[in-house]
């Protein structure tokens, strides 16, 4: 995800073109011949509330009225037809509209109003239709009996064992073929899960017996046996083959085959498997009965594993015995087993440029087990428009490089029970190399190694645990910047980018309903962290009295160790409002304390906000702390220098709280072939200083001036939904910002005449902020930006 800032006259040109595309050609009635007319109104009246917004899904979908940006869409973009964009115009059409009222009355009639009867009127008016269908439903039929009628005594008692757990018929109950079909469906899966191999939902039929006068009807489920048969077979698993074939698909030639045991033999094409890489996954074992969940769960897991293009569902052979014994086949076809994936962006921000390069080698199958095997190489590099009197020409690089190591299993040193029921568990080692260098400040470097076990307890409970997690990162300070900072006591900064560290620490993750993000349901999301780091060398050091440095730091093999707790949480409460129409309240808190042999957090441990995925009116690491304004530095040359210099570093925090408030709609179901669904939310939060400083002057937290110190963002965007993955367009303003005081910082309210424009607050902003004044005595620094549009892929949270 990458931010931009676009100049205030390209923020004006790209709303005012959006106004146009919007407004050209209100009318939804033109194009349309003299004889054809719009359905722009549909009314169902006389039907109960709680089947009222459910029977308009009946009507034909010809004949629901236009979305109107969807059919603005279509007038503008799709040339008269030839192109699919947008809604075609819902044109009246008198057959649809018998077809609409007929399915609307069978709706009912199948909710338990046996004597439904529905009508239909049409009224046109300049070409525009508004149709209304009233409906008579008559009693509402109940359930007075029900009984089984089951030949298999077997299946009887199975049927009477279950059918408390998912039945929606009882005595009393309303009459409703919807739950008869339900009922049919949850008991039908009962038999799959319970040896039931030859079992078919046509065996299981329900006979109604309705009494008209007394609107009440008697039910009886009956299944009978297969045809010449005294009972239903069971059937248990046998032998399994499983077959690999090559990343093409082929089976021919030579294969590796091995007989793993008495249940497995495992025939591999491709040469590139070792058995235990499936057979760890299949879930049906000899001697069990056959089990449709097992099968579904074995498929499953194998495509979790990520190195298997195509995993069908097993195909099954009845032996020829009377054993009732079922030897099962599962074909497998890989992926290829190396790729290589290249990103480039650019990015433009305020006449900074620069570009983001990244390569991700991966090899899917390392050791013939599945482990995957990840090479990251990353490197930005950033150029200054000359807006500063340090930061000319490039202003800042970084360099990533990263390799993981991925097993699809726990790798531990004692048995542990197998967690793939859920999903599948992982092992990772990982080592990762970072190296930042700023122009005119400072260059760190940071080493970090780390193993991390992943696991789910149950489907929507997941756990993520790195017992061993080892940092290390030093940072070399510009001379010149050096004597500088410390000329003006800001120890602080000296100390936390020039310092050498290392930790040795442990990290647990948990979280709940992860499996539902991308779902449309009613959900609560959680997601809660926890970093310790410095306890067991603390330990240590006091055990071997280990030395200490001029700080009063103790050290370990020459260098200074943190101590320090973090946590963070991610809450989110999604709800459902019909449709594709959702709304979502984020509360994102996190805090950092030192402790022992610090006094401050490792750099890296700081939360920051701003940004694409945060409080996305301002830019990444651009917020805070707390009410910290770099006005404060001066309006003097050295504190000019200063700004420029810590342009990237004094926005940070050993506290975070951020909360957001998202509206999501569907805009257009064909917008050049992707749904394109709108947003609108609310940004609010800040980081803080744990401790009053002198370089973040206001930034410390304060429990009594939380809304002071809060920022709150607004905004719109767009989502180009292209199903395998979503681009975003977000515009987020400034509404208030926590850097003035009083009224000033309510910016969107008070200067609302300089969103898009310049005025006098801008001018006094590039004034107390600048970084610097040019040969010509033109002002340098960035000034004030109410807007930010942030680019791209996937959703914020």
């Amino acid at each position: 995800m990458k931010a931009y800032n676009i100049p205030g006259h390209l923020r004006l040109a790209i709303l005012s073109i959006l106004v146009v595309i919007i407004g050209t050609g209100c009318s939804v009635t033109r194009g349309l011949k003299d004889n054809q007319a719009i359905v722009r109104k549909v009314t169902i009246k006389g039907v109960d509330k709680e089947f009222a917004e459910e029977s308009l899904n009946y009507i034909d979908k010809e004949q629901q009225p236009n979305n109107w940006l969807n059919l603005q869409f279509y007038y503008l973009f799709s040339n008269k037809g030839k192109r699919k964009i947008g809604e075609t115009p819902a044109i009246l059409d008198s057959n649809l509209v018998e077809f609409s009222r007929l399915q609307i009355q069978k709706y009912l009639v199948n909710k338990g109003f046996l004597k439904a009867k529905v009508a239909d009127s049409i009224v046109v008016k300049k070409k525009k239709a508004q149709l209304v269908f009233t409906a008579t439903e008559g009693p509402l039929f109940k359930v007075r009996n029900f009984r089984d009628s089951i030949a298999d005594p077997k299946v009887q008692a199975l049927y009477r064992s279950t059918r408390k757990q998912y039945t929606h018929l009882n005595k009393g109950s309303r009459f409703d073929t919807d739950s008869l079909a339900y009922d049919r469906d949850q008991f039908y899966q009962v038999m799959k899960r319970n040896g039931y191999f030859d079992f078919y939902r046509q065996y299981i039929n329900y006979l109604p017996d309705s009494s008209y006068n007394k609107s009440v009807v008697d039910v009886v489920m009956t299944i009978d046996n297969p045809e010449g048969k005294k009972e239903h077979p069971i059937y248990t698993i046998n032998n399994t083959l499983i077959t690999i074939a090559r990343s093409n698909g082929r089976t021919n030639g030579k294969a590796d085959t091995i007989q793993v045991d008495t249940q497995f033999r495992f025939v591999d094409f491709s040469g590139r498997f070792k058995p235990r890489t499936a057979t760890d996954y299949v879930f049906q074992r000899k001697g069990e009965l056959y089990d449709l969940d097992k099968q579904t769960l074995t498929t499953t897991r194998l495509s979790e594993l990520n190195v298997f293009r195509n995993v069908p569902n097993p195909t099954y052979e009845k032996l020829s015995d009377s054993t009732n014994r079922l030897n099962t086949k599962i074909d497998i076809v890989p992926l290829k087993r190396m790729t290589d994936r290249v990103e480039a962006e650019f990015l433009f921000n305020q006449g900074r440029f620069g570009y983001n390069l990244g390569n991700t080698f991966t090899n899917r199958n390392i050791f013939k087990q599945a482990a995957i095997l990840q090479v990251k190489l990353n490197w930005s590099i950033l150029f200054d428009n000359g807006n500063s009197a340090v930061n000319d020409g490039i202003q800042n690089q970084d360099f990533r490089a990263g390799v993981s190591l991925i097993y699809p299993r726990l790798l531990l040193p004692f048995k542990f029970p197998n967690l793939a029921k859920f999903g599948v568990p992982h092992t990772t080692f990982s080592t990762n190399y970072q190296l930042f260098y700023q122009k005119g400040l400072v260059e760190r470097k940071s080493f970090i190694n780390s193993i991390t076990y992943d696991f789910f307890e149950t489907a929507r409970k997941q756990h993520s645990v790195t017992p061993i997690n080892i940092e290390f990162s030093s940072g070399s300070i510009d001379p010149v910047a050096r004597e500088e900072l410390l000329r003006q006591n800001r120890y602080s900064y000296v100390y936390l980018i020039g310092r050498k560290t290392f930790t040795l620490g442990s990290q647990y993750t948990f979280q709940y309903n992860a499996n539902e993000l991308n779902s449309y349901k009613n959900f609560i999301y959680f997601r809660g962290g926890l970093d310790l780091g410095g306890g067991i060398l603390s330990l240590l050091s006091k055990a071997f009295n280990a030395p200490k440095d001029t700080l009063g730091q103790r050290t370990l093999f020459g260098f200074a160790f943190s101590q320090y707790v973090k946590t963070e949480i991610d809450y989110r409460w999604y709800r459902s409002l019909g449709g594709e129409k959702q709304l979502i309240f984020r509360f994102n808190p996190g805090i950092g304390i030192p402790y022992g042999n610090s006094d401050q957090l490792i750099f890296e441990k700081n939360f920051y906000t701003g940004g694409a995925n945060d409080i996305r009116a301002w830019l990444p690491r651009t917020l805070g702390p707390g009410q910290f304004n770099r006005a404060s530095y001066g309006t003097d040359g050295r504190a000019d220098t200063t700004r420029a210099r810590l342009k990237y570093l004094d926005q940070f925090g050993e506290i975070k709280m951020v909360a957001n408030l998202e509206y999501r709609y569907k805009l257009v179901d064909n917008f050049f072939g992707a749904k394109l669904k709108g947003a609108m939310f609310i940004d609010a939060g800040n980081v803080w200083r744990l401790h009053k400083t002198a370089d973040n002057p206001n930034g410390e937290f304060k429990f009594n001036n939380i809304l002071q110190s809060t920022a709150i963002g607004i905004g719109t965007g767009l989502r180009f939904d292209l199903g395998f993955f979503i681009f975003r367009l977000d515009a987020a303003f400034k509404f208030k910002d926590p850097q003035l005081s009083g009224s000033d910082q309510w910016v969107f309210i008070k200067h609302f005449g300089e969103v898009f424009g310049n005025g006098s607050f801008k001018e006094a902003y590039l004034r107390n902020n600048k970084t610097g004044i040019d040969a010509s005595g033109k002002v340098l620094g960035d000034g004030y930006s109410f807007m930010q549009l942030n680019f791209g892929i996937g959703l914020p949270f």
